[in-house]
């Protein structure tokens, strides 16, 4: 059994998520989009224990707080491979779209197998080349490639692909109803609700 903290951060409000085994404490950070102090200050006071930080993708907006974190606890940050040039463009990135300088960007370990501290990554590529999914247990954790009420990742990025990120769409709404969607930015959704909203 694990728990699943919600934490909205920087200005593009990022959905950061600490997944947390209910009896160790011991947790994983996906998406720590910026305000590391507060996920920092989250964790000690909940004592909780992060052993990874898993990056949906690699734009700026969802990592530029895993460097602190990252030095704070020794732990490792996995990013898909085919994301990694991305992650070399965060202090760029967020200079020119939020006027900010921030952290250097992390050491990143490409995503080398398809289970991931419980959860297993599928493969989303579309808003993004190296876009994931992380399933486990009923619930989905869906980074920037579909949110609630029909919302879906912008295609308009040299690196994207529409047709790729229709294929992974598909991919998710072929999933049990039931499955909880927990989103990059936004609310929470179900692949039964979204089903209403996207042609199968």
């Amino acid at each position: 059994m694990y728990d699943i903290i919600t934490l909205r951060v920087g200005q593009m409000a990022a959905n950061c998520y600490l997944v947390v085994e209910t009896k160790s404490k011991e947790g994983i950070i996906i998406d720590p989009g910026d305000d590391a102090e507060y996920i920092i200050d989250t964790l000690t006071k909940r004592g909780i224990n992060p052993t990874a930080i898993i990056a949906t993708h690699g734009h700026f907006d969802h990592i530029m707080a895993a460097f602190a974190i990252q030095k704070t606890y020794d732990i490792p940050v996995y990013v898909h491979a085919n994301d990694i040039f991305l992650v070399g463009r965060m202090r760029e990135s967020a200079k020119h779209f939020l006027g900010i300088d921030t952290d250097p960007e992390p050491d990143v370990t490409p995503i080398s197998k398809k289970t991931l501290h419980g959860f297993t990554m599928l493969a989303t590529p579309g808003h993004t080349p190296g876009s994931i999914c992380l399933a486990g247990d009923g619930v989905l954790f869906t980074g920037d490639t579909i949110f609630a009420n029909g919302a879906v990742g912008r295609t308009d990025h040299t690196y994207s692909s529409h047709i790729d990120l229709l294929k992974s769409i598909q991919s998710i709404l072929s999933l049990p109803a039931r499955t909880k969607i927990y989103p990059g930015h936004g609310d929470p959704t179900t692949v039964g609700k979204e089903r209403l909203f996207h042609v199968q």
